[in-house]
Parts: C-alpha cells; sequence; structure tokens
C-alpha cells in the first residue's frame, strides 16, 4: 500500500525584519523591531527606497510592502528604517535549512525564507506530523530567535496554501478532506498562482471563490487563460503530484535591484560604480539561490523621469559579479544618452539551476578562477557581515557596495510536472 504523502511548508513570518531583529537582540539590543513601527529597505538618512518587510505595527499604518519609503515615512513620521543586510540574510536562512535537514532528507529551498520537507514516512523517527511541526517552528524561534509558520498537506501546494492561513508562529493543516470546509471558501485572491492581473477577471466572471473556480467548466478557463488557466483551475482542485526537489531548482523568473540616487549620476565612472554595488548584490542571491541566469537587463531613469531599458541575452549562463558586471556595463554603453541620471537598475532573468551548464567556446580561462573569488567574498560576508570585505574600487567613491533593493519575481512559480 502507497503511504499519503506529507508535505510541509515553512515559512518565515516577515523575513528580512525577524532576521535583523533577532541579529539585534542576540547582539543586546533592547527594542524588537518587530514590536515597533519599522520597516525594511531604502537609505535612512535619505529616505529613498522602497519596503522590503514590514512589522506588525507599521502594517496597522497602512504600510504596504514595496511601496516607496517616502510614503510610508508619510503615513507613519516616527517609522524606524532599517537598510537591508543580505548577508546577513543569507546566514539566517542557512541556518534554517539546517535545522529542517534534521527532520527529511528531501528539504526544497523555494526562496530565502520558505521551504517544502516532505515528512512522508518520517513520523517513524519524529512522530506524529503535527507534533513534529510544533516542534521544529519551537526549534527555530528558541534557537534562532525568529518565528515562522508551518503547513501541512498531503501536496506542496496544499501545505503552501495552509501556511498562507492565520499569521504569525502558527501550524496549519490542509489535507485532501479539509479542502471544501478551509480552502474553497476563500476569496479567489488567496489561491496559490493567482496575481493581481487575474483576480479581476474571475470576479467579473462571478468567480469569487476558490470553489468557484474548482467547480467551473476546466475548457472555457482553459480557453480563456491558456496554461496559466489550466494550472491554477488544477490547484483549485488540489491536482498536485510534483516533488519536493533536492537539487537547487530555482523557482524564481527573475532578480531585480534598483537604487533611486539622492545625487543625479551625471558620469559614467559614477554610473558603473552604482551598478557595480547592484550586481554584487544580485550575484550574491543568485549564487545563494544555487542559480544561474541567461538574461541581463539595465534601466534607467533620467532628471525628467523618464525610464527606459535593455537587455541582453548570454552565450551562457553565469552566476558571477564579475561576468554580469561587464554585460551590465555593455549594455549601459549602448544606452546611455548622455543625460543625467536619477535612477539605476540591473535585473537577471532566464533563471536556471547551477547543477550544470552548457559551456561554450568563448568563457573565458579565468572563470573558475572568478568562481573561487565569489566564492572567498560571499563566505567571508556571511560569516563577518556585508562591509567586512569591499573591493578596492569603492574606496573613496562615495558609493557604497551592495545597495539597492532586491526583488525576487514569484508571482506564477510553475510546478511543472503538474502539466
Amino acid at each position: 500500500m502507497i503511504k499519503e504523502k506529507i508535505i510541509f511548508h515553512l515559512d518565515v513570518n516577515s523575513a528580512y525584519l525577524s532576521f535583523e531583529a533577532a541579529h539585534r537582540l542576540q547582539r543586546g539590543d533592547n527594542l524588537d523591531l518587530r514590536e515597533v513601527s519599522s520597516v525594511i529597505g531604502g537609505d535612512p538618512k535619505t529616505r529613498h527606497g522602497i519596503i522590503l518587510a514590514k512589522s506588525i505595527p507599521a502594517k496597522k499604518h497602512g504600510i504596504k510592502t514595496g511601496e516607496s519609503i517616502y510614503l510610508a515615512c508619510k503615513k507613519c513620521p516616527e517609522l524606524i528604517i532599517v537598510p537591508p543586510n543580505y548577508s546577513l540574510y543569507m546566514k539566517c536562512s542557512n541556518a534554517f535549512v539546517n535545522i529542517l535537514k534534521e527532520y527529511s532528507p528531501l528539504v526544497e529551498r523555494f526562496s530565502i525564507d520558505e521551504c517544502w520537507l516532505d515528512y512522508t514516512g518520517m513520523d517513524i523517527h519524529f512522530g506524529d506530523p503535527i507534533k513534529a511541526a510544533y516542534e521544529i517552528k519551537e526549534r527555530i524561534k528558541t534557537e534562532l530567535g525568529f518565528t515562522i509558520n508551518i503547513g501541512i498537506g498531503n501536496s506542496k501546494l496544499l501545505s503552501k496554501q495552509a501556511s498562507e492561513f492565520e499569521k504569525p508562529d502558527k501550524v496549519h493543516t490542509l489535507f485532501k478532506y479539509e479542502i471544501r470546509e478551509k480552502m474553497w471558501s476563500l476569496p479567489i485572491e488567496e489561491l496559490f498562482g493567482v496575481g493581481r492581473a487575474t483576480a479581476p477577471k474571475f470576479r467579473k466572471m462571478g468567480i469569487n471563490t476558490i470553489g468557484d473556480l474548482a467547480n467551473y467548466n476546466f475548457e472555457y478557463i482553459k480557453y480563456k487563460f491558456k496554461s496559466h488557466g489550466e494550472l491554477i483551475w488544477r490547484y483549485a482542485n488540489r491536482i498536485d503530484d510534483s516533488p519536493v526537489r533536492t537539487d537547487n531548482h530555482s523557482n524564481m523568473k527573475g532578480l531585480s535591484n534598483s537604487t533611486t540616487r539622492s545625487f543625479d549620476v551625471t558620469n559614467k565612472q559614477d554610473a558603473f560604480m552604482v551598478l557595480l554595488s547592484l550586481v554584487e548584490t544580485v550575484a550574491m542571491r543568485l549564487r545563494d539561490a544555487g542559480s544561474l541566469c541567461g538574461v541581463i537587463s539595465v534601466s534607467l531613469k533620467n532628471s525628467d523621469f523618464i525610464r527606459y531599458s535593455h537587455q541582453k541575452k548570454l552565450l551562457s549562463s553565469t552566476d558571477s559579479t564579475t561576468e554580469i558586471y561587464n554585460v551590465v556595463k555593455q549594455i549601459f554603453n549602448e544606452m546611455w544618452k548622455r543625460e543625467t541620471i536619477r535612477q539605476l537598475g540591473v535585473r537577471v532573468t532566464d533563471i536556471s539551476q547551477n547543477i550544470y551548464y552548457q559551456k561554450t567556446f568563448f568563457d573565458e580561462e579565468n572563470k573558475e578562477k572568478n568562481k573561487q573569488i565569489d566564492k572567498a567574498m560571499d563566505g567571508i560576508r556571511q560569516k563577518f557581515g556585508s562591509k567586512s570585505v569591499v573591493r578596492a574600487s569603492f574606496l573613496h567613491s562615495g558609493i557604497k557596495p551592495l545597495t539597492g533593493e532586491v526583488i525576487s519575481d514569484e508571482e506564477y512559480p510553475i510546478m511543472s510536472s503538474i502539466l
């Protein structure tokens, strides 16, 4: 008899803010950022940039993830702003994953703050799944200092949906027999894979709940919304056989990083330094996710607030800071019209796993050397902080390394084995 799958989805509550708060408390700080109006993102001095994470008190002021620091400060003048620290986030994320691997050999890292864990058959070692979930949750709170939500279900989809129920610091179940009671009554917007653009279209069709979609004519949904419609109709009907993967498979569609300068950039050298600081953070996130990129884009906004971008397809995918930066400089040289620059951005897409990649005849001889340099710098920054090692080119430049706000695009992560 084949045993029913038991899958956990584990999601850190307000990850960036929780990581920073736990880090500060462990070092003697008396203020818990999670208990006051605080956000992660942007520059505290200039108050430029966007919100990456917010505390519950900040949320009560109407502050939203993704909005500008300027707007957030208008809503809450006493708002505490903390700049992002990606090396710290990676360190916390790795510690989080290491605890999970004690409970199952099958752990899939979905993002820096989310994982799936296949608990099937592990009850003989750690007992009832719900009991084990509470044990994991409490261990992470005690040992690492931050809280998580855990969803338990018979598939990745159901566990993911369950972890989105009441937050923070909760364990929820969503087994197949609980679908009608717990899932079908929810608003259509709460279905995994339904984004802000799709939800209004469903509501115009009279599809207001997940149950409405589950019971809607499949062929019409497929006709109207193509492959994505087929996918989310299957999600609504809890059809998901995708396995928990351990091969660093990346569900990200892309990573982007941008910064609005407190001063206008008027020359190429300053622009290159800003772009390097953005590339450093993007490339470090790529490597931490075990991923490579195949397309690189550069965007800029000039002093007239006109924005445009160019992109380049690579001959072979990469996660190298140097290689990405060299392409970014090439793109910038081709696109810049010598006007004053207000904002710069770097984006990488065509994401793939880094287990193997296709070499080309044009690969540089020093590719392995660049790889070792990146590995050494990442290791030092994760252990001693983002300021522990800095490229010499940033010295006396007035431009900080590792700037910007990295955003990963995961609105429609596809579990490929479903289709």
